[in-house]
């Protein structure tokens, strides 16, 4: 009797970075499926656009099937008398069978690459499950109040403070948090 390998030591292939307009329709269909089954359902469709447009970090198990994702997405912050530009990551997930394994950390350090060349700082907010891989990241809790600028006037946003976990871009400093961070408005979470 032979016994089948464990998939989690198959070798995975290097992280391959790209745009959102550069994936063929296939391959966007392989992230959602893989984003519904990794968030257990609990991924809806506004979720899955916050993902698009910005660029995505993917792994391949040496079988060719995607097994890990990530992307980051430009988010408009307001804070004090400036904007900047943050990258905002989104739609972290490895495939169950694939997890405690590096590739989480992997992603995410294709995703950080991007925000040290492109954002003036990196933002997300972190599931419970989550949070350890950003904190052993260096990623810190915003420690400051958080707003989104709705359609009319800001919005506190009280329920994510604590699970909004920064990142300074190479070479930047990180906004003071004694103003809240303003960020665009949106459709579904607005973080």
């Amino acid at each position: 009797m032979t016994e089948s390998p464990d998939v989690r030591t198959a070798p995975a292939r290097d992280v391959r970075t790209v745009p959102t307009h550069e994936l063929t329709a296939p391959e966007r269909d392989e992230i959602r499926a893989l984003l519904d089954t990794a968030f257990d359902g609990d991924f809806g469709e506004e979720d899955w656009e916050h993902c698009l447009g910005g660029v995505h970090a993917l792994v391949r198990g040496a079988d060719g099937v995607l097994i890990a994702h990530g992307s980051v997405v430009q988010r408009r912050v307001l804070h004090a008398d400036r904007s900047y530009r943050a990258g905002y990551v989104e739609g972290v997930a490895v495939r169950a069978d694939h997890r405690r394994a590096g590739l989480g950390g992997r992603v995410m350090a294709a995703l950080e690459r991007v925000v040290d060349g492109a954002y003036d700082f990196g933002a997300l907010s972190a599931s419970a499950a989550g949070a350890a891989l950003y904190a052993g990241r260096g990623w810190r809790i915003w420690p400051g109040r958080l707003v989104a600028l709705g359609p009319h006037g800001p919005v506190p946003l009280p329920e994510e403070e604590g699970t909004t976990y920064v990142r300074a871009a190479a070479g930047r400093p990180l906004p003071s948090a004694d103003r809240p961070l303003a960020f665009d408005w949106r459709d579904g979470d607005l973080l």
